[in-house]
């Protein structure tokens, strides 16, 4: 059921016309759509835009607090005292600010995430053929999860940076709709991008670090962990082993991409600075300010977001080929 990562493409053979496939009779009853037809591609992308859209909104709270805690040190000194702090000042409504633009910020961001990471990493099995994909599916899956994080960023950098001035400036209007024609008014378009190269250098390790950590970590949990084959494991049990490699590719994740995330949520809130000039200012320590909220957040994301797009193509019985397995050469096949 794990389609979500590359090896089960590269099984396959040669991904030309998308035909033909030796898994394709095995999975002929529950697919209903063909594997890397443009319908399961879209269905791809619509996993993406629930796992991402859905997830980042429901954990708007810990973000707000970890948003804080990174651009006012001095005020927001913890996770609990963080939270005691927003409510008093506040309320209880006050945790949710910026859910409109985190809700289709981060849906955009999951339609070119996931959908365009099932597009490359299709693309470049192909041009590999299936010995040098199968070899080389790490590098494989940092390439295809690098060119589609670009993608979402560009599609997610006005709805961050419209929800981190919700968040983090005081006096700023709390609403979506409020808040988005007063940036533009005052300071154009590039108020909605300027943040873009901040969130590449933030996405697209954490995105290459997710997607590989994942595969990987799912072919060994099922190499080394779970005690039977995956074609004998129901689909909740498979749907299990998801989550819980999603959760140990969320931690990672995490690590990688909290310098760069302190980066762009001070740069977001402060008009006419530079990365650059952030960055110096905070220095070493200040970059890794709100690092464990950051994990909780992000490792139960990664989890959850995985689980939700499996979960998508199990509904809709999207072709599920096992686990990376070496393809046997020509000669073994003599």
């Amino acid at each position: 059921m794990r389609d979500a990562g590359g090896c089960r493409a590269l099984q396959a053979g040669s991904l030309g016309p998308l035909k033909g496939r030796f898994w394709a009779a095995a999975a002929a009853k529950e697919q209903s759509y063909e594997y890397g037809s443009a319908r399961y591609l879209l269905l791809c992308g619509l996993g993406g835009m629930l796992s991402c859209g859905l997830t980042h909104t429901a954990v708007v709270p810990l973000d707000l607090v970890k948003c804080r805690m990174q651009v006012d040190p001095a005020k927001y000194k913890g996770i609990v005292s963080s939270f005691g702090v927003t409510v008093r000042d506040d309320g209880l409504r006050g945790l949710a600010r910026g859910w409109a633009p985190t809700f289709l910020g981060y849906s955009l961001q999951g339609l070119f995430k996931f959908g365009l990471y099932e597009v490359f990493k299709m693309r470049y099995a192909e041009l590999l053929g299936p010995e040098k994909a199968y070899r080389w599916r790490t590098g494989l899956y940092l390439a295809a999860s690098a060119g589609a994080e670009f993608f979402a960023d560009v599609a997610l950098a006005p709805m961050e940076a419209v929800k981190v001035r919700i968040q983090t400036q005081p006096g700023f209007p709390g609403t979506l709709r409020a808040a988005a024609p007063r940036m533009y008014r005052k300071e154009g378009p590039r108020a909605f991008y300027k943040g873009v190269a901040p969130l590449w250098l933030r996405g697209i390790p954490y995105t290459m670090m997710r997607f590989a950590c994942f595969e990987r970590t799912v072919e060994a949990l099922y190499q080394h962990v779970v005690p039977k084959p995956q074609s004998q494991c129901t689909k909740a049990e498979q749907l299990a082993v998801t989550f819980v490699a999603g959760y140990i590719a969320g931690v990672f994740c995490a690590v990688v991409s909290h310098p760069a995330d302190s980066v762009v949520s001070v740069l977001n809130k402060e008009k006419g600075s530079s990365a650059l000039g952030v960055l110096q200012r905070l220095g070493f320590a200040g970059v890794w300010k709100g690092l464990f909220a950051r994990i909780i957040m992000i490792g139960t994301l990664t989890a959850l977001q995985w689980f939700i797009y499996d979960s998508v193509k199990v509904y809709f019985k999207l072709p599920r080929p096992p686990v990376a397995q070496a393809p046997k050469s020509p000669k073994k096949q003599k």
